[in-house]
């Protein structure tokens, strides 16, 4: 049972929630240790409040995570809190190894890869996951200066999508842009300049769909060295809408383009 806050499980667990384990990842909550350990991520060591043992989903979980999970230690409620990222713990946190997905990875098929490129809200970024998933896309793309799409307000955004999808962190915009083209995908701009809107683009093709920060969206410049460029049609005096929300209206069109069901 560990009471100290200053144990060195403690301690590992807060560095990797706030980023300073750079091969390490924080998972808090039933829902997201449930969707990492069926995603076989590698644990390092869990956390856990014995008063769970009490609840049957909790149980059957930590029962689960103690057949994948080195170390699977019962500590007190305080130490659990110390940990969490959340006003109100669950009760259980986890360590993991960081997950190395690249797109080379993706599901056979029709290529339809999301590009987040200097995206750095990460709710934003955890809800463009789930979007991604649910819309039937193979692969995401964090370019270089992105939010950390594996931070805890990410994963707790993406709601297990971040442990499912191929995922590429860290590329530069024309690491990624090369990379489509060698592969015979066509990069398509999201920008409100576009003259096609989403729906006049053949979306069954190969695609890479591109969105830029939430602030300012893809400069000029980015947006003329994608093969082509789309807009979302908007009544004045709305200009833009949330990158994630974008995101959803455009992938669905591609969805239906697809016969996606």
């Amino acid at each position: 049972m560990i009471t100290s806050r200053k144990n060195p499980l403690v301690q590992k667990a807060r560095s990797a929630r706030e980023g300073r384990e750079r091969e390490l990842i924080f998972v808090e909550g039933l829902r997201l240790c449930e969707e990492a350990a069926a995603a076989r991520l590698a644990f390092e060591f869990v956390l856990y409040d014995p008063l769970l043992e009490d609840d049957e989903r909790a149980a059957r979980l930590l029962g689960t995570l103690r057949a994948v999970c080195p170390q699977v230690m019962p500590a007190g409620r305080d130490v659990i809190e110390s940990a969490s990222d959340t006003k109100t713990s669950q009760g259980v946190v986890a360590v993991a190894r960081r997950p190395h997905n690249l797109p080379e990875k993706s599901p056979t098929g029709t290529p339809l890869v999301v590009v987040m490129h200097r995206v750095n809200n990460p709710s934003n970024a955890g809800a463009m996951l789930r979007v991604a998933e649910a819309a039937g896309s193979t692969a995401v793309v964090a370019t270089r200066g992105s939010t950390d799409l594996f931070s805890p307000k990410s994963l707790r955004g993406s709601m297990g999508s971040a442990f499912r999808l191929p995922v590429w962190a860290g590329p530069t915009l024309e690491e990624v842009l090369n990379w489509c083209a060698d592969r015979e995908i066509r990069t398509v701009a999201a920008a409100s300049s576009a003259r096609a809107t989403h729906t006049e683009l053949d979306w069954t093709a190969p695609r890479a769909l591109v969105l830029g920060p939430e602030a300012g969206g893809l400069s000029d410049e980015e947006v003329g060295r994608a093969d082509d460029s789309v807009r979302i049609p908007m009544r004045p005096p709305v200009e833009s809408l949330n990158v994630a929300t974008a995101l959803a209206v455009i992938l669905y069109e591609a969805a239906r383009q697809r016969n996606f069901k």
